[in-house]
């Protein structure tokens, strides 16, 4: 008889410390999100932070997982790391010595460029800690009167130090879930923000019907809408193109291997969730600066990126298709690919191994990535173009839609895989058994 997912995961010990350290540390930054900085009217600074759902504001206290909200020891969110793995990427391209770093030196290089960006971060956060300090103490409530409660340089100065030491703890917190919990550490943070916002969003779309502001079947199609999404999100990270592969045969001593046929799976959407982060962190840099400067010309420069004006939107798309590309081609490298084939003795069929195989499947991935870029593109935009011209209140837009599914999806693949390998591994130690036995 066939034993269930929830059986097998009561047998497998090394399974459950695993997802018990991702749970515990995932609560533990849930925690944090609420200890606020000192110095601050929470309660005023949460109700003006309501009026923000839709806005810049509101897009980074998404990231943060409400903690800007609460302006909180982690209200910067992961957002720095990521923005400092950004560079860093982009420096492999344009700097030899770094992509040597990556390529060459294995896994000490991999350590160097971790603690490369662990430095460019609180670099950044110190940076983004001061632009947020002046932000909140230029801010006001309805009746004029200030959030903080001591405004000077001696607020700015502590509010940048706790955001600096609150983001390094996060970003502990994310290098620890990767290490010794299941799934991306840092994208697991993202997703718990996300989801800890839902019964918020319910609750909400609940009082607008109640109360008369929206009309229950305006309401059931945002249902429906969502639910649409949803499940086209599904279906297309689920997409792929199966290349087929033969293996020849060959001879190994006195037996024949090879001659059995497989297939190299291509993912419409080979790059992930990254993209849409990736770009949404870079549109916030330029808000940032402006906080920080008083030059006209900056300040001109960030009311570009007023979110979800049309310039801001093709700013997004581009960032995003830009990076479906970039990140496909660093984790997807079809030299290496072709020449692991050839050695192998695998080939396509119809197509000479080597250079040949190279081309093939780079022809083919890149048009599978342009379908890949326009899916991710309109599931990010199209809700918030829905929200900013036609004032429908979604309270969550395709970037954090397309953020939980990813996640999950990848979280359960990796969960599955787990509990299969350790399958495995226990059936080849019943066989090792019985053969002493024998």
């Amino acid at each position: 008889m066939a034993r269930s997912g929830v059986e097998n995961l009561s047998k497998t010990s090394e399974l459950r410390r695993k997802l018990g350290w991702t749970f515990l540390l995932l609560i533990f930054y849930r925690i944090g999100v609420h200890v606020p900085i000192p110095g601050i009217d929470t309660g005023a600074l949460a109700q003006y932070f309501k009026s923000m759902q839709g806005t810049l504001l509101g897009l980074l206290d998404m990231f943060s997982g409400g903690g800007l909200a609460n302006l909180s020891i982690f209200a910067l969110g992961v957002m720095p790391y990521i923005s400092a793995s950004i560079i860093m990427q982009l420096l492999q391209v344009v700097s030899p010595d770094i992509k040597r770093m990556a390529k060459e030196e294995g896994q000490s290089g991999r350590k160097k460029i971790t603690q490369y960006t662990r430095y460019l971060t609180v670099l950044i956060t110190l940076v983004q800690g001061l632009a947020l300090s002046k932000v909140v103490m230029g801010m006001t409530s309805s009746d004029g009167s200030s959030f903080v409660l001591a405004p000077g340089a001696m607020f700015m100065f502590v509010t940048t130090i706790t955001l600096m030491a609150g983001t390094i703890l996060i970003m502990w917190i994310g290098e620890r879930i990767t290490a010794k919990g299941i799934g991306n550490g840092i994208s697991l943070i993202i997703f718990a923000g996300i989801v800890a916002g839902i019964p918020t969003g319910i609750f909400r779309l609940f009082g607008m019907v109640s109360g008369g502001s929206m009309s229950i079947l305006v309401a059931l199609l945002i249902v429906i809408f969502m639910v649409g999404v949803l499940v086209f999100i599904v279906f297309m990270e689920r997409g792929q193109r199966r290349i087929p592969i033969h293996y020849a045969k060959r001879q190994m001593g006195r037996k024949m291997v090879g001659g059995q046929t497989t297939h190299l799976p291509l993912r419409v959407n080979t790059a992930g969730v990254i993209p849409p982060i990736f770009a949404s962190s870079l549109l916030m840099f330029p808000a940032t600066l402006a906080q920080v400067s008083t030059a006209d010309w900056l300040q001109g420069i960030a009311a570009w990126f007023n979110m979800g004006g049309v310039i801001y939107n093709i700013i997004f798309v581009a960032l995003i298709v830009f990076f479906c590309f970039f990140y496909t081609a660093i984790i997807f490298d079809t030299k290496d690919i072709s020449e692991n084939l050839k050695k192998q003795g695998g080939f396509i069929p119809g197509i000479r191994p080597g250079l040949k195989t190279q081309e093939y499947i780079d022809r083919v991935l890149t048009r599978i990535t342009v379908w890949g870029a326009a899916y991710i593109s309109a599931i990010c935009v199209l809700p918030q173009v829905l929200m900013t011209q036609f004032h429908i209140p979604f309270y969550f837009g395709g970037t954090s839609l397309l953020i939980v599914v990813g996640v999950s999806m990848d979280f359960m693949s990796q969960v599955e895989s787990h509990m299969i390998s350790r399958q495995y591994e226990g059936l080849l130690g019943k066989t090792r058994i019985k053969g002493r036995n024998g």
